[in-house]
């Protein structure tokens, strides 16, 4: 499935009341009772929202809430990835 995909039935199962919006509340509850991936986990569900909603608003859209998530999940991975290959390089 592709990771835009992935993110538009994330967001459908986090926006319970079918708002085309979720708040923080809803995201925080999710983020603790779903599986996010490691890379999510170890940000923490506070500082995912704040990249989220840079503003500090309390909702998020359906659109940005996707194209972010996006974003956030290929700069985490890759900054997961240069720690390893750093710790690695280190290690070698």
């Amino acid at each position: 499935m592709a990771p835009q995909q992935k993110m538009s039935n994330l967001f459908d199962a986090i926006d319970t009341s079918n708002a085309g919006s979720i708040t923080q509340s809803q995201f925080t509850n999710a983020f603790n009772t779903m599986s996010p991936p490691s890379v999510f986990k170890a940000q923490g569900a506070a500082s995912v929202w704040s990249q989220l909603s840079p503003s500090g608003g309390d909702s998020v859209s359906k659109s940005d809430f996707i194209n972010t998530m996006k974003q956030l999940m290929v700069s985490l991975r890759a900054d997961s990835a240069s720690t390893v290959n750093a710790g690695k390089n280190a290690l070698g």
